[in-house]
């Protein structure tokens, strides 16, 4: 009877048929996800006489360098759009997780005594919101911060569900004993969050981190609310009013003709698109692989406790 359990079992490293079927299918889908970023570089590097006649294709007629050159034109208003971008995303995203691991620090120690006032007052926001108007005229007419990049980094420094996170990793996952056992060697609030809380939170600061990055990366709106001057112009905002000005010497049919020239002839409408939408997300693919592990355990806090 042991015999027959023994080989029963399944070997260790061994995978089963249901692992393999499971593998298949993820593969699949992940296939299905992939394509149509496929399609994107594809058609941005297309041309537009293609694409007008034949429609999007895996399989173009024709190469054409004609999309990416329209978005490459604006050379050095595109490189100082990037370092502006960088630097919001840089700051934004080292302040933001700053405040907010204190802020989920405060709010996780149990005696504390402003903790469950700190925790509703975290929560206002996701309810009521004063408005875009009202933020407009209170941040221009009262902070004179019109073309600031303050603009673009404080709206999206703090979040609720982000401190949410970072406060059920700390909860979970760093056991309370490190923390008693700090107070006991005589440390303070600030040295038992920065010397043992800060250094054990790697993983959630990792997952935090990337969704803020990515959030400051993809935003446009504030950039088109506040930032006129060229100089601090994001490169969402410069990608935007390229697509706008494609838009405009397409459908009026006063454009000059030295202007249709001096776009090579035609104006790559759907080629141009799929460039400007490469130049966004190029980096961001790239950096995804470097966080990706730290993404999913960062969010899976708590699951399994070492």
């Amino acid at each position: 009877m042991a015999k027959t359990k023994k080989s029963a079992a399944v070997e260790p490293g061994k995978k089963t048929f249901g692992q393999y079927v499971l593998g298949f299918f993820l593969l699949l889908y992940t296939l299905f996800c992939a394509l149509p970023v496929l399609l994107v570089f594809i058609v941005a590097f297309t041309k537009e006489e293609s694409v007008t006649k034949n429609g999007f294709s895996f399989f173009p007629e024709e190469w054409s360098m004609d999309g990416m050159n329209s978005v490459l034109k604006y050379g050095t208003q595109l490189a100082t759009s990037y370092g502006i971008t960088i630097l919001v995303v840089v700051v934004g995203t080292v302040l933001g997780l700053l405040v907010m691991s204190m802020y989920a620090y405060a709010i996780s120690r149990p005696n504390f005594r402003l903790r469950k006032f700190l925790s509703i007052y975290l929560l206002i926001p996701m309810l009521f919101n004063g408005g875009q108007l009202a933020g407009y005229i209170v941040f221009t007419g009262y902070y004179h911060l019109k073309n600031s990049l303050l603009l673009l980094i404080l709206p999206l420094a703090v979040t609720t569900m982000n401190v949410i996170i970072l406060r059920t990793y700390i909860v979970n996952s760093i056991p309370a004993e490190l923390m008693e056992a700090a107070k006991i060697d005589g440390a303070n609030e600030y040295l038992t969050f920065f010397g043992i809380c800060l250094p054990l939170m790697k993983p959630s600061l990792a997952a935090v981190g990337f969704m803020m990055a990515t959030a400051y990366w993809n935003d446009w709106q504030n950039a088109v609310l506040y930032i006129d001057k060229n100089s601090r112009k994001p490169l969402q905002l410069l990608l935007y009013n390229i697509q706008k000005n494609i838009d405009f010497l397409l459908n009026n049919n006063n454009v000059p003709q030295a202007v249709r020239d001096a776009m090579g002839g035609s104006i790559p409408k759907y080629s141009a698109t799929m460039a400007t939408v490469i130049v966004v997300i190029g980096p961001i693919m790239v950096a995804y692989p470097f966080f990706q592990k730290y993404f999913v355990k960062g969010l899976t806090v708590g699951s399994v406790k070492g």
